[in-house]
């Protein structure tokens, strides 16, 4: 933001002997908790029949879906994400003779309560061809976190102008520019590389009703801020 008295055109970019400019960068580094977590699921099915691929495919797919909803508050949001339905043509013979057909789903799941995320994960990872990937631990766009780590840049960009200023037995007189340059997650949201992926088994008479939940720690979060401000300071005493 630029003041009235510098209107384009007349402003000096250098400031002047009676009114000197100082130029500086605020930067802040803020190291939080997460406060989302997402999985991906991927079900999968498999037929000789197209129309038993599908039916084993959606019988799954409610299975999946049914269990996640089973957390309540703890997910915050399932999404449906790619399907799709694929023959797999036999190598040998004559013709394009389809040998089986090959389905798949993909669910996404974001948790807030990462008490049930490990329970979650190992029990959809139970399920027979499901796989699970993540999870992938982020903020929420606008999380407090990252008004904290603007506002902590603009301080630091201040407290440096003022050290400036007092090292050559000035003060600080006015700000005439404030550019935010970025504030953002250092890993941006849902992109962070997957911690680890499960797959379910394809069949397993002697498994227990339930596995032992996974011990998750949750992923700090990086948190940066960076500002370049101006200010006009009075007459340096040299």
């Amino acid at each position: 933001m630029t003041s009235a008295a510098e209107q384009p055109g007349s402003a000096t970019p250098y400031g002047t002997p009676e009114a000197p400019r100082i130029a500086v960068r605020g930067e802040a580094h803020l190291e939080v908790d997460p406060e989302i977590a997402r999985i991906g699921i991927t079900v999968s099915a498999r037929g000789t029949d197209r129309k038993d691929a599908l039916n084993d495919l959606t019988r799954r797919n409610t299975a999946v879906l049914d269990l996640v909803k089973t957390y309540g508050d703890a997910v915050e949001k399932v999404e449906t994400g790619a399907f799709s339905i694929t023959p797999e043509l036999a190598r040998h013979g004559r013709g394009e003779r389809v040998r089986a057909y090959h389905g798949r789903v993909h669910i996404t799941a974001e948790l807030t309560d990462f008490t049930a995320l490990g329970e979650l994960t190992t029990r959809l990872a139970d399920l027979d061809l499901t796989r699970v990937d993540g999870p992938w631990w982020a903020l929420r766009p606008d999380s407090p976190a990252h008004r904290r780590a603007r506002q902590q840049a603009v301080r630091e960009a201040v407290q440096r102008a003022r050290e400036y200023a007092e090292a050559l037995d000035a003060t600080l007189a006015a700000l005439v520019e404030l550019a935010d340059t970025g504030a953002e997650n250092a890993h941006p949201y849902g992109m962070e590389a997957p911690a680890f992926a499960l797959r379910g088994k394809s069949f397993d008479a002697a498994a227990p009703d339930q596995p032992p939940a996974l011990d998750l720690e949750p992923e700090r979060q990086h948190v940066y801020a960076q500002v370049n401000a101006r200010f006009t300071m009075s007459p340096p005493v040299l």
